[in-house]
């Protein structure tokens, strides 16, 4: 029974997929849907650099919310941006409703940089901003896994979750892409 529903679930994304689409070779090619639910095109990022971050609300990481947003406030003036995709991937540790993680993140960590809707960022159903950004790089193993992105859109380099948001590591990659 499972194996048929799975097939079924197959047929219908291959079906409702757009099969003509030119391939994605940028993050700018893609859209996405903001917490809110909006369509949101990827391209208006086009010529900042971008860090692209799968965050949950009960989560070990949790905490880097607050550093994610220093960054963000430190950095957004100079072409940089941070881009915020909640997952339930790892330990159920998002199980909010949009709503929910809208309210945690601006009412905990006064989070101002932009988050999207929910996606899944390994194996089946994995979003297309993941599909992207794993092409050449790890997918995520944990939450806060992080991937800078460069201002044509495609990936620099990836960091696991431990490297928070303030390590040099990070921000030495940042300030280098800026550059370019």
């Amino acid at each position: 029974m499972f194996s048929l529903l799975r097939a079924f679930a197959v047929l219908i994304t291959l079906t409702t997929m757009n099969l003509s689409a030119a391939p994605v070779t940028s993050l700018y090619d893609l859209t996405v849907h903001s917490l809110d639910g909006k369509p949101v095109d990827l391209s208006k990022y086009k010529g900042h650099v971008v860090l692209v971050v799968n965050t949950a609300s009960h989560c070990g990481f949790t905490p880097q919310y607050a550093g994610l947003e220093k960054l963000y406030t430190d950095y957004k003036d100079k072409g940089f941006v941070i881009l915020g995709f909640p997952s339930n991937d790892f330990g159920g540790q998002e199980p909010g409703t949009p709503e929910e993680i809208a309210t945690f993140c601006t009412s905990t960590y006064n989070v101002t940089f932009p988050m999207f809707e929910k996606v899944v960022t390994k194996g089946d159903g994995q979003s297309p901003v993941y599909q992207f950004l794993t092409t050449g790089f790890p997918a995520p193993t944990w939450n806060f896994c992080k991937y800078l992105v460069d201002t044509n859109g495609k990936v620099l380099q990836e960091f696991p979750s431990r490297v928070k948001p303030d390590d040099k590591q990070l921000t030495d990659a940042i300030n280098a892409a800026l550059k370019k």
